[in-house]
């Protein structure tokens, strides 16, 4: 067991993958689709595919999107996140190039490019290797329940954010990581890619486990107020304006070696102008590009996700808006379908996370 490498699926930083960068057969043409190694299984379950970042992906299957979601909360659900980069970092220099990155755009990571080649052209022993593994989320409160069934390792001593290799329903060599992106207890599991099709039926057999796609993924992480990367944050916002400065060690903090430092330290001393912020408000649900204004209806901000809330039956959202307005329970507007309505600043998440922590 070791703890894992990155926080990245508990930010939602997620990192797109090259067509270069996997074994799977691609087509050269530009407007073809990826797809994982479920594919076809995803369409034998009555999947709905839709492009996502380039790829083929279940938005949701025979179930509704909220029945999805509320099967998550309630139980567990089995979610295809085979897009996302998976990667090793080697050489006795990983530490020096991991924190060259850190609080940095990740998504730069690619082989033999980058900060990788930077860095060994200064003489630094690093290299990156592309993992060509599928990825499966299993994800809700009876997730480890379910799982410890097919494992022979105790997950009791898996809290969250560490990772161990094992076999699991069979299948040697998957990595089971404690970690999510729905706010609920779960893993994600990274299983070679010729036994994803067999884990993933496996885990179906279990009548706790549905399928979940990617529209009951986006309302989850929302109610639990993780971000998404390219929406919620991007290269262009600091931790502290995302309201992660959490992730700022106290060690980085105190040394000031990490990228952009001279303009998030002070940041951490109060001098920020605009934060992220939850929103709730009636009426019609607020989308990303929804203006917010403060009550004199002058525009202070701009929503980057929301959706309605299948657990609270309200709509919920995040934007940034000035520091002066982040307090909760300040009332504001926002604009939806060129109407104004009511909105309040609200504290995140909007529903308790449930993450594994041993006590």
């Amino acid at each position: 067991m070791q703890r894992a490498v990155s926080m990245v699926a508990h930010l939602g930083l997620r990192l797109k993958v090259l067509p270069s960068a996997l074994g799977r057969p691609l087509s050269c043409a530009k407007d073809v689709l990826r797809r994982t190694p479920l594919y076809d299984f995803h369409l034998a379950h009555g999947g709905k595919m839709v492009a996502f970042a380039g790829w083929s992906l279940p938005v949701q299957y025979r179930d509704s999107h909220v029945d999805s979601h509320l099967h998550t909360r309630r139980h567990c659900s089995l979610f295809d996140v085979s897009h996302m980069l998976q990667t090793k970092i080697l050489g006795c220099d990983r530490v020096k190039l991991m924190e060259s990155l850190v609080v940095g755009d990740i998504a730069e990571l690619r082989p033999n490019q980058g900060k990788v080649r930077e860095l060994q052209n200064m003489g630094s022993d690093v290299s990156l290797e592309v993992v060509d593994n599928a990825l499966l989320a299993l994800q809700g409160p009876t997730a480890a329940q379910v799982l410890q069934a097919g494992v022979a390792d105790d997950l009791r001593k898996l809290p969250f954010m560490t990772s161990a290799v094992m076999e699991v329903f069979g299948v040697s060599g998957c990595r089971v990581t404690r970690c999510g992106y729905t706010g609920e207890d779960g893993v994600e599991i990274s299983v070679p890619a010729a036994g994803a099709v067999h884990l993933a039926t496996a885990l179906l057999e279990n009548p706790e486990v549905k399928l979940a796609g990617l529209a009951a993924r986006d309302s989850l992480r929302l109610e639990a107020g993780l971000c998404l990367y390219g929406s919620d944050i991007d290269e262009h916002t600091t931790p502290v304006e995302g309201s992660l400065s959490w992730t700022l060690g106290k060690r980085r903090r105190t040394a000031m070696d990490f990228p952009g430092a001279s303009v998030i330290v002070p940041q951490l001393k109060g001098k920020v102008q605009r934060r992220r912020v939850g929103l709730m408000c009636e009426g019609a649900p607020m989308r990303a590009h929804s203006p917010i204004l403060n009550t004199e209806g002058t525009v202070i901000g701009t929503v980057t996700s929301g959706c309605p809330s299948p657990c609270l039956k309200k709509n919920v959202a995040m934007g940034y808006v000035p520091c002066e307005y982040s307090r909760p329970g300040t009332p504001l507007l926002v604009e939806v379908r060129r109407k104004q309505q009511m909105a309040v600043v609200s504290k995140m998440p909007f529903v308790t996370t449930n993450y594994y922590t041993l006590k």
